[in-house]
């Protein structure tokens, strides 16, 4: 037996583990692979970055569970640390559902080990679940202490310096909803075209087709996709100076990219030993 034919009818269980081993590698030492920036990406960061000074804060929306986590969760720490370093006055929302409140406590809890200096209540606040959804888009156009009422930790809202001085779409730069379904076209709808306020998106992958219409209509400011445009903005951060801490999307893409080259090469290397092996057998 010739070695493609042994290769044919190599067990499964083997391709397995090399798939396994060509993920955890570089999820254990990152390979530090390029990073292609696109325009996107680039015009939320540039949009972010230009609120520096501004007066104005930026609305950032956890609208996703732990099942699409691995990709939206970087995004969001990502660009809580872009305001954190630029001093950029954020709202994080804990979302239009209840189970979407962890997720946003988690990115808090991650972006804010390298930012010491940051205060609770000036530089930040973080607002819990209230019911309504697209009631609640609307209501934040209104009044945002009127909409919640208290933080997540309990506070009044008028107690806080920062919602004290932004309670309202007038004083919100941009509105980045973090989302794996249609909730993004919900801020397009009641807060953009409602009340004019800028909106941006970071969504999946495979959800990310659907919102490029907004993005040439200039409904969305920029938009991330998937692991890679968070992947992208990390390196934003990076080639700014920002701290980034463990790029845990850039290490995604490490692996992702590693697997889909080894996927690759297996289909090649299959169907060269397919078409070998029947040529043979035809001259037989």
């Amino acid at each position: 037996m010739g070695f493609w034919d042994r290769f044919l009818k190599i067990d499964r269980r083997w391709v397995f583990l090399v798939v396994w081993i060509a993920v955890v590698i570089p999820l254990l030492k990152p390979l530090g692979l390029p990073t292609h920036i696109t325009p996107p990406v680039k015009k939320l960061y540039d949009y972010i970055d230009r609120m520096e000074g501004e007066d104005k804060a930026v609305f950032l929306s956890f609208d996703f569970d732990p099942s699409t986590m691995p990709e939206l969760l970087p995004m969001g720490v990502a660009i809580i640390r872009h305001c954190f370093a630029k001093k950029i006055p954020i709202i994080v929302y804990g979302g239009l559902y209840p189970q979407f409140v962890g997720m946003a406590k988690m990115a808090i809890d991650m972006a804010k080990t390298d930012f010491p200096d940051i205060v609770y209540g000036k530089d930040y606040v973080f607002l819990g679940y209230v019911p309504g959804l697209s009631l609640v888009i609307l209501s934040i156009g209104e009044s945002i202490q009127g909409t919640f009422g208290n933080d997540y930790f309990g506070n009044r809202l008028d107690t806080l310096p920062l919602t004290m001085h932004v309670d309202n779409y007038e004083k919100i730069g941009i509105v980045v909803d973090l989302s794996g379904s249609s909730i993004p076209a919900s801020w397009v709808a009641y807060a953009y075209q409602r009340y004019g306020c800028r909106i941006g998106c970071g969504t999946t992958a495979v959800s990310a087709a659907q919102y490029y219409p907004y993005l040439q209509t200039g409904q969305f400011v920029g938009m991330l996709g998937g692991l890679k445009g968070a992947a992208e903005y990390e390196e934003l951060l990076e080639r700014n100076g920002i701290p980034t801490g463990r790029r845990t999307a850039t290490i995604g893409m490490d692996a992702q990219s590693v697997v889909h080259l080894l996927i690759i090469l297996l289909i090649i290397l299959g169907n060269i030993g397919y078409f070998y092996v029947r040529r043979r057998e035809r001259r037989a």
